[in-house]
């Protein structure tokens, strides 16, 4: 296996949607199988709230550096 598929769940509230929330789902082998639990959690309370779009499947390469950049701090600043 070269790759995995991560499948996660977002969505934005408050009054100015100036939250985020995001769930991590899984780790699968294919893509297919992130789909199909896509399809599952579509009928469980609180993702059924929400529409398909706020499932997000990203593939990642197994054994490799995926975030190469440094980041700022926006807490400390």
């Amino acid at each position: 296996m070269e790759y995995v598929y991560l499948l996660q769940h977002s969505y934005q509230y408050g009054k100015n949607d100036e939250h985020d929330e995001t769930k991590i789902i899984g780790v699968y082998s294919s893509k297919i199988l992130a789909e199909e639990t896509i399809n599952r959690y579509m009928s469980i309370p609180g993702f059924k709230d929400y529409s398909i779009e706020c499932f997000y499947i990203d593939m990642y390469r197994l054994d490799n550096d995926n975030w190469t950049e440094g980041f700022i701090d926006e807490m400390r600043e």
